[in-house]
């Protein structure tokens, strides 16, 4: 019975695509408080789609692609529109946007050459992706509250975890090659 419901995670991931363009959108167009709600609507629908395959088993292998293209297309462009809006450095930008096309290349490899399913996100990629969030919902608070800000140490913060966790899915990705040429 409960596995009729498998199709819940995958509807809350493709209405989270959905609102990626109203995000995009309204964060180009200066409109940070329509941004920020719908960004946080959609960051739930994150939240509750990951509940519900792991907690209740709702998993399904369209699940674990549409959760990460959801989550790369939400937070990249997100990112993307903020800094044409001149609201994160350049340095910012190119790291988080770097590591994104990194991993997906990656992942691509190594589904190709070992022809294994999606590799699974890790504890570091999880923090990464809940760190993004605050990082975006912080800098859109401050576009809504028209503020002058400074946020230089959490930009450091989240670039850090940011490559951390790129070295560690390489880190992952080079020991599983080489668990097959063994």
């Amino acid at each position: 019975m409960i596995k009729y419901f498998a199709f819940i995670p995958n509807l809350l991931s493709i209405i989270r695509i959905g609102l990626v363009y109203p995000i995009l959108n309204n964060i180009y167009l200066l409109n940070y408080k329509v941004s920020l709600i719908i960004f946080v609507v959609a960051s739930i629908t994150d939240a509750l789609d990951g509940y519900l395959a792991r907690k209740l088993n709702w998993q399904s292998e369209l699940g674990k692609i549409l959760d990460p293209v959801a989550d790369k297309l939400l937070l990249s462009g997100a990112i993307f529109v903020l800094w044409l809006s001149d609201l994160i450095p350049f340095y910012v930008f190119f790291i988080l946007i770097a590591r994104d096309v990194i991993i997906l290349l990656g992942a691509a490899f190594q589904m190709t050459l070992t022809d294994s399913k999606a590799p699974y996100p890790n504890f570091l990629g999880k923090f990464t992706t809940i760190m993004l969030i605050v990082y975006i919902v912080v800098k859109l608070l401050v576009g809504f509250l028209n503020q002058e800000s400074n946020l230089v140490i959490l930009e450091i913060f989240i670039t850090s975890i940011a490559t951390i966790s790129l070295a560690v899915y390489a880190f992952t990705w080079i020991k599983h090659v080489r668990s097959l040429n063994e």
